[in-house]
């Protein structure tokens, strides 16, 4: 079994607001230090990269920029790419968190992961949201139960 180590991904935004809201929350996080962030544009590449670097120097946690997902997995190497999405039927399970190195990607955009995305992972929705609330809302539920299941 390898490390047990929870790495958060955002993918696909071009919004400076999102990206910067997104990296907040998870360098303010005790459960997690790393961030990557994969086909970011536009604005979003131009402005909200250099002040989320900042942001991660601040909090001393790690922070990747990569052209796309296949990148993130192939460079990280987790042992299991959870993207998480309101329209799958499949929820997150959060103990498999505690047991493996995971990746688990966040869309920036509304529209969803592509199909071609999402064959790089196995598609979940998190427990008790049935729409989409969005990454900034959706990983600070995540990060917060599992919280909970790291200390324990």
């Amino acid at each position: 079994m390898g490390n047990v180590e929870l790495l958060i991904g955002l993918h696909n935004t071009t919004s400076v607001q999102r990206l910067v809201d997104f990296a907040k929350l998870v360098f303010s996080s005790s459960v997690t230090r790393y961030l990557v962030v994969t086909k970011v544009g536009g604005v979003a590449a131009q402005s909200g990269v250099p002040e989320v670097n900042k942001l991660a120097i601040k909090s001393g946690k790690s922070f990747s920029v990569l052209p796309d997902l296949k990148d993130a997995i192939e460079l990280l190497r987790p042992s299991a790419v959870y993207l998480v999405t309101a329209q799958s039927s499949e929820t997150l399970d959060p103990v498999a968190l505690k047991r493996e190195r995971s990746l688990v990607v966040f869309n920036g955009v509304d529209s969803g992961f592509g199909k071609v995305d999402s064959s790089l992972g196995k598609p979940v929705r998190l427990e008790g949201l049935e729409v989409d609330v969005g990454p900034v809302a959706a990983g600070a539920l995540l990060l917060y139960c599992n919280k909970w299941l790291v200390q324990s």
